[in-house]
Formats: C-alpha cells, structure tokens, sequence
C-alpha cells in the first residue's frame, strides 16, 4: 500500500494516513438533497472525491465509499408542496438525474448511496439512546439534541456555542432549550410523510440521517468523512457530537476532509441565493473532460472561482494543449495492427515516460495535488512535440510507453477517458436513467434487476461492462431494420 497525506481539517494539519484495519478504509462524503437539479457545486465535491477513491484502490486500499441521499427534508418538502407532487417521488426523480450526470462526468467510484428514509429503524433506536442518556429531550411530540450536553461541540469548525457562526442556520423553535439545539425528530405535520415512534407520529431531522447511516455501515469508527465546506458548520459538528454521544466511542472520523466552495463574483453558488448553474448544461456545453480538468486544475481545499463563460473557455483551451499529444498517439495506435515493428523509444525517454507517472503519484500522495499532477501532465505535452512527426515509425511498444502519463490521468484523474456519446434523439436521456437506475440496482444488491436493465441497454446498442472500479460501456448503432 502506498503511503500517503491528507489535510485533516480537524487538526488542521497534513497528517500521515493511516487506516483503522488496513488495507480496508471507510469513506462517507455528505451527499446532495435531491430537491432540484444538481448545479455544479455539487459537480467540484463529487469530482474531488471521485479521485479520492480512485487513488486510494490505486495504491491497494480496499474502500468501501458511501455517499448518503437526503431524501427527505424542509427543503424536499417545500419543493414537492410548490410542485404538488409527493416528496419521496420528487427527490427520487432527482436523484435519478444526479446519477444520469454523475456518470456523464465520469464519477464512478461511489460503492453505495443509502436513502435517508431506508434507515429510520436504525434513526429511532439512535434516538431512544440519545434520550436515555440525557443528550437528547422530547417536547411537544419532536425530539432535540442538547448541544450543552457535549463539550467538544465546536472543535471541528472552532465555534463556540455561545458565539455562533454569523450567518450559521439555526432553527427557530419554542420547544428548543437553546436555540443551538437541533431537532432529531420533528413532530409529523399534515400532508407529510411519517413514522410512527415512541414520541409520536414524525419523521427525522437532517443530521442524525447520516450518524445512522454511518453507524450501520461503517462502524463506531471509520477512517475518511469527506464533504464540502459549507458543511463543516453545523452539520458535520452535530455528526460528532450525535455519533459519539451515542457510543461513547471517539473518535467518530480519524480524518476529515472537506472540498472548497465553487463561487461567482465571491459568493457561494446555491439555489437559496439564486446564482446556480446547472450541471448538465455545463455538460452539454463542454463536456466531462473540460470540466473535471477545470474542477482539478486547482488545490481543492481552495474556493474555485466561476466566472460564464470565461472560466470553461480557458479550461478547454488549456485541455486541448494537454490532451493533443495523447489524442494523435491514440490515433497512431488505433491505425497500425497490433505486431506493427518499428522503432523502440531511446532508454532516456522510456525512463521519463515512467518518472513521470512516478511524479504524479507523488503529487497524488501529497493532499491530493491534482493541480501539480496535471502540470507534470504538461511537461510530458511539451516534452513529445518535437517527436510527433516520427509516430508513425515507432513499434507498438514503444507508442504504449508514450502513452503511460496519460493512461495514469484518464485512470486517476478521469481525464482524456470520457465516455463515449450516448445515442441521439430520444433514446440518449433514457439510457441516462436507466443506466442510473442499474448503478442503484447493484448498489443495493439486486443483480437480478442489474441484469435485466443491462439487457435492455443492449437492445439500443449500449454494452456494459462491470469491474472493480465501476462499470463501463460502449455504444453501438443498432442494424438497420
């Protein structure tokens, strides 16, 4: 296993990974609540940990990486009673189109997205604990979580309870003690959907959903807790302050992580403020190359300003430069039969083809430098120019060993990999959803229906291949007639 670093940001320090039970690591990122469209906030979070994973089974980690679904919340209910559809309906068609674009941006390492509403045993009996211990009371048929209760609440983000973050979301409520408290199960309102529970009729609050989660499938203690950073405050520190009150175990995360903010003209992209944009018009604009380069070209602990459509323009020119080598030794490679003779590579330049990939490992292992990475990427660009006219004399062999930096960031990085286009007209957006549905289907074991959804992508022409890293395909025009 390859050693490595990571910024902890409870610590806030680069600290030396190092798993509870290797080779195996646990990874839980906050995923989205699926009450509109993903924008591509959401995209920069789901990239950053998409190369997370994929390094990690790089250097001979087994990950289990689970993403969670808010399925249901004050914002899945206010979107769904605008709509005037069901809520679970609701955030179940969004989430189908958040995995359509997440396999269109080539984010392919998730193992399992867990539904919030799926875990509501395992929310109750967390709550009866929380209550028997006196970290939790009940009032007026809901049930909070008593922040006084737990004294390291704040060490994650540095805030106090008594000074609270300017700006921090804090539910209003009389049958709070403290407004810092937060609800664990809200009393049920007409119209909603509810559980029955020993306080009465209700459903959960938002931050025990993932604790549940965590504590089911990962255990008192897991190793990597990923998410973007406008989660650290309060919703990360209401995760350690439930999760540890209920098993009186820490820590509950060795190692925290969080992604920088996606902003425009300084501020926050969020549907609340009304500057979003969405991620598959992005998507269709410039493609998943363009984009996770754009995402990866920058230290993702840092905000990531966007600015329409001056940032994408810049970063696909900037991929082209990176890419044309690889492209035209693709092309050479595709041309000759596979015993083609020729030239072998002078022994200078098969060394830094894999000192190369040596460098961006390195990189790699440093926090998770993918901009470093893609700038040693650069310098191999740079370094086979003079050499493109003579491809086509060189064996097989030796374009393979040209192609190594770049079979090392279509693997790690996900970039010069895409897939290919999804067939045109009508068909295309169906095989995005069922395609997603079928990721779910092996997510949740049923490879009986993974079969049969894999059948019916083959009646189209699309063939799907399933491996360790996830699942690829390939598409064919069906025959005429």
């Amino acid at each position: 296993m390859r050693r490595f670093r990571v910024y902890d940001s409870m610590s806030r320090s680069v600290r030396p990974f190092v798993p509870i039970l290797p080779p195996r690591v646990g990874l839980f990122v906050c995923g989205m609540t699926p009450y509109a469209e993903a924008h591509i906030g959401h995209g920069r979070t789901a990239v950053t940990f998409d190369v997370v994973a994929r390094a990690l089974r790089r250097w001979g980690y087994r990950v289990f990486y689970v993403q969670n679904v808010t399925n249901l919340d004050d914002k899945v209910l206010a979107r769904a009673g605008e709509e005037g559809v069901d809520p679970l309906l609701l955030a179940e068609r969004h989430f189908a189109a958040y995995r359509a674009s997440m396999a269109r941006l080539g984010v392919i390492s998730v193992d399992h997205y867990p539904f919030a509403t799926d875990y509501v045993p395992e929310i109750l009996r967390q709550i009866a604990t929380l209550v028997e211990r006196r970290a939790a009371y009940a009032a007026a048929g809901s049930v909070y979580f008593d922040v006084g209760s737990f004294p390291e609440y704040g060490r994650l983000s540095g805030n106090r309870i008594d000074e609270p973050r300017p700006g921090a979301r804090l539910e209003p409520d009389p049958a709070k003690r403290r407004p810092e408290d937060f609800a664990l199960w809200k009393a049920a309102s007409p119209g909603e959907p509810s559980w029955e529970s020993p306080w009465g009729p209700g459903r959960p609050g938002w931050h025990i959903e993932d604790t549940a989660i965590t504590l089911r499938l990962l255990g008192e203690r897991y190793d990597l807790h990923g998410g973007g950073l406008e989660l650290k405050f309060p919703h990360h520190e209401a995760e350690i302050a439930l999760a540890e009150s209920t098993t009186g175990t820490a820590p509950l995360v060795n190692y925290w992580m969080h992604a920088g903010l996606l902003t425009m003209k300084g501020e926050k992209m969020a549907k609340s403020l009304g500057n979003v944009v969405r991620l598959d018009t992005i998507l269709d604009r410039v493609g998943p190359g363009v984009l996770r380069f754009y995402y990866l070209n920058a230290v993702y602990r840092n905000p990531l300003e966007f600015e329409d459509p001056k940032s994408l323009d810049e970063a696909g020119e900037a991929y082209d430069r990176l890419l044309l080598p690889a492209r035209r030794i693709s092309e050479e490679i595709a041309r000759a039969p596979s015993d083609r003779a020729g030239r072998e590579l002078p022994p200078d330049l098969a060394r830094e083809a894999a000192a190369v990939v040596d460098r961006m490992d390195d990189f790699l292992a440093e926090d998770f430098n993918t901009r470093e990475a893609i700038g040693a990427l650069f310098g191999w660009s740079r370094r086979l120019a003079p050499i493109f006219p003579e491809l086509s004399g060189f064996a097989i062999g030796a374009l393979l060993d040209l192609e190594r930096p770049y079979r090392w960031a279509a693997d790690l990085l996900g970039l010069g990999g895409e897939s290919p286009p999804l067939p045109s007209g009508a068909v295309g957006p169906l095989v995005e959803v069922v395609l997603a549905a079928r990721a779910r289907a092996r997510a949740r074991g049923d490879f009986a229906e993974s079969d049969r959804l894999r059948e019916e992508l083959r009646a189209v022409g699309v063939t799907v291949e399933d491996g360790a890293s996830g699942s690829r395909w390939s598409y064919t025009e069906p025959p005429a007639g």
